[in-house]
This record gives C-alpha cells, structure tokens and sequence, in this order.
C-alpha cells in the first residue's frame, strides 16, 4: 500500500523483485495506491478504497488506511494475501508464510524492557489473511472511530486486539521477521565497528521507527548518538 509521496515507486518495484527473487511459484503482486506513475508492469495497481470515517479539520487517517485491507470485496481480490509494508527487506525464503498454519498471522510485535505483562499486539509490516474472511474488522472500526482511536494507539494495536478476542490471532516465528534496529545493529560499543547484519534465520527485516534500507545502506540513523556502520547487506538484498 503507497499513499502520499513518502515512499515513492522505487520502493514498490524493489518489494516486486525482492518477493519474486524469494517466492516460489506464480502469484499476484498488487500495490493499493494513489499514485500508479513509476511503477513497474508486473505491479497489479488499484486504488485505496475509501476509510469512509469523518476526519476534524487536520486530522489524518495515516496508517488505519490498512484496515481497508479487510474491505468484504476487496476489487473483485480473493485467497490468501500477504501484507508486506512497502520498507522491508526480504533475504529469506517466503513460501512457507503462505502455508504455515493460522487464520490470521502476524509479527509479534518486539518486546521492550518497559513493557510488563502478556504482549498480544503484533507489528503490521507482515500480516497474513484470507481476503473478505475478516471484514468485521474494519466494520466495527467504521461504527466506532473516535472510541477506538482513543482507545488504541494505531491500527496494528486495534486490529491486534480485536482478533486476539475471537481467538484468531497467531504469530510469525520470531526469527522470521527481526527488527533492524533491535536485532541487527550491535550492541554499544561494537556498533562503532561492527556492520549491522541480518540474524541467520531471518527472512524478512522490519525497518520501522528511526531507520530506512537506504539510510542503513550509507550508516546513517535518525537519532543522535547512534551510530551504525553502513549496512552493506542491504545493496544486494534490497532490490
């Protein structure tokens, strides 16, 4: 999914040859978006369907544009889907995120030293369903906007949440999809020397939060103070 001028279509054509380099057999590769120009012929482009929530004057529907993922008819689409955001880097095989078990996967999303109990939301970079199967999803978010908006942080923690109470939300292995900046770069001090690289057993990295695949490519990070040495991994596995 590609809104807004973000990412622009190098991102979906690199996510194109990425999952043909590491996906068996034929599928269909669709880019929901508003802007088709610059993406390659093998892309399947068709447009965002429309959140239908009433916004106040400023306020974005970001993200929870994916809930639209779960429209009943999505354009005509149907049998299993794999969402993948637009920023990851795929260096494994992917054929068994087809045909592992569960109605419903999803990462686990990464735990964090400040968080305490049962962690049941999941990071949406890579999420596994049956089209049209969960349309209560964005049903119910449709007649509960302002509740659940102030009720979750995001759409991933929202849709998470909802699954997991109807017993349909399962999880990726962890080492399926590791965080870059969690799992990749090394720890203080090695990170001044040590370039960041994929765990063995991973398949597809999640860059989210203050890195981007060609930021890691040239060493650089959003943050003051955290240094990492140029990614060369990335070059090859990135396009």
């Amino acid at each position: 999914m590609k809104w807004g001028t973000k990412y622009g279509p190098d991102y979906v054509n690199r996510l194109y040859a990425m999952v043909r380099r590491h996906l068996s057999g034929d599928f269909r590769f669709v880019c929901l978006t508003d802007d088709t120009q610059g993406i390659r012929s093998e892309v399947e482009c068709l447009p965002i369907p429309d959140l239908n929530i009433h916004l106040a004057p400023g306020q974005r529907d970001g993200a929870w544009k994916k809930l639209t993922t779960f429209e009943r008819d999505l354009h005509g689409l149907h049998g299993q889907a794999l969402f993948l955001d637009l920023d990851v880097v795929v260096v494994g095989s992917m054929d068994e995120f087809f045909s592992l078990p569960g109605e419903f996967r999803i990462i686990h999303d990464y735990p964090r030293f400040w968080r305490f109990g049962t962690r049941i939301v999941g990071n949406s970079s890579v999420y596994r369903f049956t089209l049209g199967a969960h349309a209560d999803v964005l049903e119910n978010f449709r007649a509960n906007t302002d509740q659940l908006r102030a009720q979750y942080r995001n759409e991933q923690e929202y849709l998470s949440h909802f699954l997991h109470a109807q017993g349909k939300l399962d999880y990726w292995p962890a080492a399926w999809c590791p965080s870059f900046k969690y799992y990749c770069i090394p720890a203080w001090p090695s990170n001044y020397w040590k370039e960041p690289v994929p765990p063995a057993d991973a398949r597809i990295v999640i860059f989210h939060g203050e890195v981007n695949p060609p930021d890691a490519l040239q060493g650089l990070r959003n943050k003051r103070f955290h240094h990492i040495q140029p990614a060369r991994w990335i070059e090859k596995a990135w396009g």
